[in-house]
């Protein structure tokens, strides 16, 4: 399986809020309890750059199958070369691989784009994103008990972190 990753452009916003949309009610992925505007992730979608905050398009066999994005950790400079992944895809393609695919990525242009360490912030429930992370490297650095409470239920959140190894970005740099 191969997969094309596009830098999104501003056109690209409203599939990318519908892809989002769609999880919302699964309460699985994100602590949005109501859907999101295209209007009101303008100024996220404007965080990313391609040289350093990419968001892209994933593409199987030429079709859309969600998007993945790099964002800054604590918008402070001493946190530069650390960002949190987010991976979102489309339901047909969930649980095919794309995941693993999209987290390899993440690694390979790591180094180019001077980022040393990847967070994934996952809630405590959601055991398949965890389990994918996991299996990438990916270690528990912190665990956020009951913190999100959605609808009745409150959730935790599991921070897990992978550093990219020196020897890569010094290669590359």
């Amino acid at each position: 399986m191969e997969l094309d990753f596009v830098i999104a452009q501003r056109h690209d916003l409203e599939q990318i809020v519908s892809t989002y949309n769609a999880t919302v009610d699964s309460r699985l992925v994100t602590a949005d309890l109501v859907e999101v505007t295209v209007e009101s992730k303008v100024a996220w979608f404007d965080q990313h750059t391609s040289d350093s905050r990419p968001l892209w398009l994933i593409y199987k066999d030429s079709k859309y199958a969600g998007w993945m994005s790099f964002t800054s950790f604590y918008g402070r400079p001493a946190y530069d070369a650390t960002v949190e992944v987010s991976i979102y895809l489309e339901q047909d393609y969930r649980g095919i691989g794309i995941g693993k695919m999209c987290l390899q990525k993440a690694f390979d242009v790591s180094p180019h784009l001077k980022i040393k360490t990847l967070l994934g912030f996952i809630f405590d429930h959601n055991e398949q994103s965890l389990s994918l992370f996991y299996k990438m490297g990916f270690e528990k650095w912190a665990h956020l008990p009951l913190i999100a409470k959605m609808d009745d239920t409150e959730r935790g959140l599991i921070i897990l972190g992978k550093r990219i190894h020196e020897e890569k970005n010094s290669k590359n740099n």
